[in-house]
């Protein structure tokens, strides 16, 4: 696999966002992570999924590092195509396509405790070893089963001040997009409530894009193990752990019909599937028709879920 020295840096950003997220985790659950490494059958990409099923505190969480380097295929061509990247169709066998990036989901065993997501991303396509366009892409959002406001509050105060390392503009328009994009539209509301998602970025230098991916990680370990220790040991009752079955049902819904990465790992040829669908929980619930009583701690989530809401004054 070519290696440019930003793709070093780049690989080099992304392996220590994985290493003090999983850091972070580890030291709540007081136990490690299985650190799993594999390799593409092709040998044209390699990662390594850090995860735990079943711990005290985390039902189940991954926090996965990918690298690969392949040839541009027609599925692959298309879906890039699609999202407005310029490629010479009749070229195709020249192209290849770069990715290295770090996802996580971790779903807390309480349902006090929010689930969250995290990705951060570079991206390069290469014209006959040529890049002729990179960018970075990410984000990151929670999905808490009960609404707590200072937890919201928290949360997009750490992705504000890291957006607002790079650019003032990017955290108003990162917030939007991201309350735009896990929109679950047969349901009618949000995954979950918001926090920043952004793709095709290339809008400044490169240096200060990966370091503001960097603090983008670092938002992360400041703000959602504070959320996890202040909920985790709650007491919870048996209906309330049946609705976050129910919460992560539409969560596993929006993942399978609208999530971009998961649509891109499925047409990655030779993917690793298991890391694919390693967002989906454990445990999940569909109930026909389920009804929500009015006033109650549920309803009060979904109105948030219903309405985006500026939770950084």
């Amino acid at each position: 696999m070519a290696e440019t020295s930003f793709r070093a840096k780049a690989k080099e950003t992304i392996l220590e966002i994985q290493k003090k997220i999983t850091e972070s985790l580890e030291a709540i659950e007081g136990a490690p992570f299985l650190h799993d490494s594999w390799e593409r059958q092709d040998h044209n990409g390699h990662g390594q999924a850090n995860v735990l099923q079943n711990g005290r505190v985390f039902e189940k969480g991954g926090v996965n590092v990918t690298e690969l380097e392949l040839p541009l295929s027609p599925p692959l061509a298309k879906y890039m195509t699609d999202r407005g990247k310029n490629i010479d169709l009749a070229r195709i066998s020249d192209y290849k396509i770069y990715a290295t990036g770090c996802s996580l989901v971790i779903h807390p065993r309480n349902p006090n405790c929010p689930t969250v997501h995290a990705n951060y991303r570079y991206l390069e396509i290469t014209l006959s070893g040529e890049v002729q366009v990179w960018w970075f892409a990410g984000g990151s959002d929670l999905t808490p089963y009960y609404l707590d406001e200072a937890d919201c509050t928290l949360f997009h105060t750490e992705l504000k001040n890291a957006c607002d390392f790079a650019s003032p503009d990017f955290y108003p328009q990162y917030k939007t997009e991201c309350d735009n994009y896990f929109m679950i539209t047969h349901r009618g509301f949000r995954r979950g409530i918001g926090g920043i998602f952004f793709d095709d970025v290339d809008c400044l230098d490169k240096e200060i894009l990966r370091e503001f991916i960097a603090k983008c990680g670092d938002a992360f370990v400041r703000s959602y193990p504070e959320i996890i220790r202040k909920h985790m040991d709650e007491p919870f009752t048996k209906e309330q752990r049946r609705w976050q079955k129910i919460r992560r049902g539409h969560y596993v819904e929006f993942n399978l019909v609208y999530d971009r990465g998961t649509k891109f790992g499925l047409v990655t040829p030779d993917a690793n599937i298991e890391a694919v669908l390693m967002p989906c929980p454990l445990a999940a619930r569909w109930e026909y028709k389920h009804n929500i009583a009015p006033g109650s701690p549920e309803e009060r989530l979904m109105a948030a879920l219903a309405t985006p809401r500026d939770w950084v004054i």
